[in-house]
């Protein structure tokens, strides 16, 4: 068996016969002759040790190992590209990479990123926002955005802390007035099994009100906070938001805190900062960071008011 690793040489022939499903088109998008294509599929083929296409006499298709290799190579040369792309772009400018979690980046990083791109236009920003928790200096990035247990904190820098409490939309028909009538209600929940979520759920907020039975009219699953604060936008649902995220919908008067500061509820939770080794040292992700933290405390001003 072959156990050398696979020479790059072939590969983006091989997406393009295999995207095109064509010989004479892929060499005409390569800018090649189709017999330099034939030779580069024919040489991945030989190291591959098995048939990449499935050849006939007025077409061509995939063979089973083309199509597994297709699947593997789309993803990989698609993030490469991107890479070049970002690569090019760079050039004379500072870009920060920041990894965060879909819902922050909706609902607190984005609408007050405006204030920092005016100030610092120079300064470009890439923004991955998944679920992943990665490694900072491995993958890539300056700095991340998290939300944590408060046990698994270590080395992170606690930002604010975590508060829930119920809101709903201004146009809500029958508004709940006290948790009670939350019976009456769909509940927008987050169906999600991390201990941040499960921490965020229904459940222990009913508890800590003495409802730890009471059934709602229904319950909407959701996978992200984000949705779930959409529903509630939408008159869906009664949202149990986390406030640091809702804070400004709140104060804009687009979503209603539903029985207001009394029933809040702290859980031992933290939206925290991890930055890589060394990164603090540039000149822009030091100025990115004081305006993060800047923020950071405005946000925990707003909650303590």
């Amino acid at each position: 068996m072959n156990q050398r690793p696979l020479s790059l040489l072939g590969l983006r022939a091989f997406e393009a016969v295999a995207r095109r499903l064509s010989f004479r088109a892929a060499a005409e998008e390569l800018h090649l002759t189709q017999p330099a294509i034939s030779r580069q599929i024919k040489a991945l083929e030989a190291e591959v040790g098995q048939a990449l296409f499935v050849r006939g006499t007025r077409h061509v298709a995939l063979s089973p190992a083309g199509l597994q290799l297709q699947n593997a190579v789309l993803p990989l040369l698609a993030q490469l590209d991107g890479t070049v792309r970002l690569l090019r772009q760079q050039r004379g400018r500072q870009t920060i990479q920041l990894s965060t979690f879909a819902s922050f980046a909706s609902l607190w990083l984005l609408p007050r990123l405006e204030a920092f791109q005016r100030e610092h236009p120079e300064l470009d920003l890439r923004i991955a926002a998944d679920d992943r928790v990665h490694e900072l200096g491995s993958a890539g990035f300056d700095l991340a955005l998290s939300l944590l247990m408060n046990e698994r904190l270590g080395e992170a820098e606690p930002l604010f802390p975590e508060t829930l409490t119920p809101v709903h939309s201004p146009r809500l028909t029958r508004a709940p007035k006290r948790p009670a009538d939350l019976a009456q209600h769909t509940l927008a929940e987050e169906d999600a099994h991390s201990p941040t979520s499960q921490a965020a759920q229904w459940r222990p907020w009913l508890a800590a009100q003495g409802l730890g039975t009471l059934q709602p009219r229904g319950w909407l699953l959701l996978n992200f906070t984000h949705q779930q604060v959409q529903a509630a936008l939408a008159g869906q649902a009664v949202a149990l938001a986390r406030l640091p995220l809702v804070q400004p919908l709140l104060a804009r008067g687009e979503l209603v805190e539903s029985f207001g500061p009394a029933r809040r509820l702290a859980i031992p939770v933290s939206y925290c900062l991890r930055v890589a080794p060394g990164a603090a040292q540039r000149p822009e992700v030091a100025q990115f960071l004081n305006w993060l933290r800047s923020e950071a405390a405005s946000t925990r001003e707003a909650l303590q008011a």
